[in-house]
């Protein structure tokens, strides 16, 4: 495969949980992956050599994706990289992955954490996108992580689902406004993952999980490797015409 053939997805908080799924299932299927990581380099580089060791070729990069103000270095970066590695100036696939989670009432939400909130999954995503897309080659993929909690309300979750909800909308606008470049654009919204994602609540609490598995049809609580090959999955030629969907990935939760 030449350098010009071989895929390339750039994936953020692929250090763990679902983003490091989604990087190990790519790999496994040739991809090689550009992640990003917040503060967990150690984390990073075992996520790295796991790529590594699947014959893929991997970077990761430290990004804040809640701060806007560093997404034009890291855009100079990765050109580096993709110039003195795969020697192109374009990636092939953009998976909006990183986040935090908050389990607060509306209530007691305050204004700081539904701005940080915003940041990292809503404002982050959108202008993280705009900048990357003049690396985009035609014809790519962009896949962005909601929640299925943009679709059942629980308690808690007021901040955090409507930039969710947010993001599917802008998904959908994005499969609008890029389709003269044939990039197709979806959203991929996980039910109850048991990973370290919000403190690990689904994985730790057992109360938690237990109610998870309670409401979902296929009776557990989700796993991160339930969703990773999906993301993969739907970033593959064999999916080229899935555009401006919402797709839940959740077990049959609350249905």
């Amino acid at each position: 495969m030449t350098t010009s053939e071989q895929k390339i997805a750039i994936i953020t908080g692929a250090s763990r949980g679902l983003g490091r799924s989604a990087a190990i299932a790519l790999a496994r299927r040739g991809v090689d992956v550009i992640g990003t990581y917040h503060t967990n380099a150690q984390a990073a580089e075992e996520t790295k050599a796991e790529i590594e060791a699947l014959g893929s070729r991997a970077v990761m990069i430290q990004l804040d994706t809640s701060d806007t103000g560093g997404f034009a270095d890291f855009a100079e970066t990765v050109t580096t990289h993709l110039s003195e590695i795969w020697q192109r100036s374009s990636f092939d696939y953009l998976v909006n992955n990183a986040g935090t989670g908050m389990h607060k009432a509306f209530t007691d939400t305050t204004e700081d954490e539904f701005d940080a909130l915003m940041n990292i999954h809503f404002k982050g995503v959108y202008f993280l996108t705009q900048k990357l897309l003049p690396l985009m080659a035609d014809g790519g993929r962009i896949v962005n992580i909601s929640s299925g909690l943009a679709r059942f309300a629980a308690p808690g979750a007021s901040a955090y689902a409507a930039m969710k909800g947010a993001v599917e909308v802008l998904t959908r606008y994005l499969a609008k406004e890029l389709g003269e470049r044939r990039i197709a654009v979806n959203t991929v919204a996980p039910g109850a993952i048991a990973t370290d994602f919000n403190g690990g609540g689904v994985r730790d609490n057992a109360q938690v999980n237990q109610w998870a598995a309670g409401v979902t049809a296929l009776g557990r609580a989700g796993e991160a490797d339930d969703i990773g090959p999906a993301i993969a999955a739907l970033l593959s030629e064999d999916n080229r015409w899935v555009n401006a969907q919402r797709i839940e990935i959740s077990g049959g939760m609350l249905i």
